[in-house]
């Protein structure tokens, strides 16, 4: 499994007090190595703190899918030097939080950065990240520097090394700048973080997010993938479709009971008293424990995203 360290980096590597809203820490960086993974066809998977990176590499470069941190950019150049020496053409954002675009400052000297339209506008102002309770936390407006200079609405390929990468935006998932990447050749599914492997997601529903959003997107994105499609999650190892498909089982399961609870006229409080989560206990970590994802559910439920 994923170590807790690098998932949102994760959470921040600590659980913020309640109700107050930190600036996100930087993190200690200096003992970190990239692991570099084959995944399939021209796609590697590199891992290093932060969201999971993906790199299709041929003949007419390098498109990245995510940075990491600006501190790890010469790391990452290095790993991708030992699959081949080319130049990186593209780099993609998936979403705006700072583990996967921290690195746009280092790489974007030389590389221009793709991002759905939100991204650059959420990272542009700065602002509060949570669950709308008890886990917030502040993020600074981004530098001029590290701004997507790319921008699209719904959907935009890149066409480079044999493959049809299709970045597709899915509106009010994990956040509301939230794109999938698809590499149609090599069949390798980079979900960003509306899918992670940790335990109970992190739904970001003071930008957008919704767990409902979240099943949505998933189901959208993965109903006409061929069955042995590779999965690069946001955070954790390479996964596949009965990954996501447990996944949002646990999604709609958990969904399904905060929002009968809360139609009875039960308070969070209440939900919580009764562990109504405890069937769904082994997703439950540091970062987002029963309790806590209880609180998103029942936010999620009680003020819902419009559409």
């Amino acid at each position: 499994m994923y170590t807790r360290s690098r998932t949102l980096w994760l959470g921040l590597s600590l659980i913020l007090p309640s109700a107050l809203a930190l600036a996100a820490p930087e993190p200690d960086l200096s003992k970190v190595e990239i692991k570099v993974t084959p995944v399939a066809g021209t796609v590697y998977l590199l891992e290093g703190s932060g969201g999971n990176i993906a790199a299709s590499v041929g003949e007419d470069g390098i498109v990245l899918v995510d940075d990491e941190f600006a501190p790890l950019a010469d790391r990452i150049r290095a790993a991708l030097k030992g699959i081949a020496d080319r130049p990186i053409k593209f780099i993609i954002n998936t979403h705006f939080h700072f583990d996967h675009t921290g690195g746009n400052i280092a790489f974007q000297k030389d590389v221009p950065i793709i991002a759905q339209e939100n991204v650059r506008k959420r990272m542009e102002h700065g602002g509060s990240s949570g669950n709308g309770g008890n886990f917030k936390f502040d993020t600074a407006p981004a530098a001029k520097e590290a701004l997507p200079i790319i921008t699209f609405a719904r959907d935009v390929t890149v066409h480079l090394n044999g493959e049809d990468i299709a970045v597709m935006h899915y509106p009010n998932g994990h956040t509301d700048t939230d794109s999938m990447v698809y590499f149609s050749k090599s069949n390798v599914l980079h979900t960003g973080d509306d899918f992670v492997t940790y335990g109970f997601p992190f739904v970001d529903l003071l930008n957008g997010g919704s767990v409902q959003g979240m099943i949505a997107a998933l189901e959208q994105a993965t109903k006409t993938l061929p069955a042995d499609v590779k999965i690069i999650p946001g955070h954790g190892p390479i996964s596949n479709l009965a990954d996501i498909r447990r996944y949002l089982d646990m999604l709609k399961g958990t969904r399904a009971i905060v929002a009968k609870g809360a139609q009875q006229g039960k308070t969070l409080t209440q939900l919580q008293q009764a562990k109504v989560l405890a069937g769904w206990e082994s997703w439950s970590h540091g970062f987002q424990n029963a309790d806590m994802f209880i609180e998103t559910l029942y936010r999620d439920v009680t003020h819902p995203v419009a559409d």
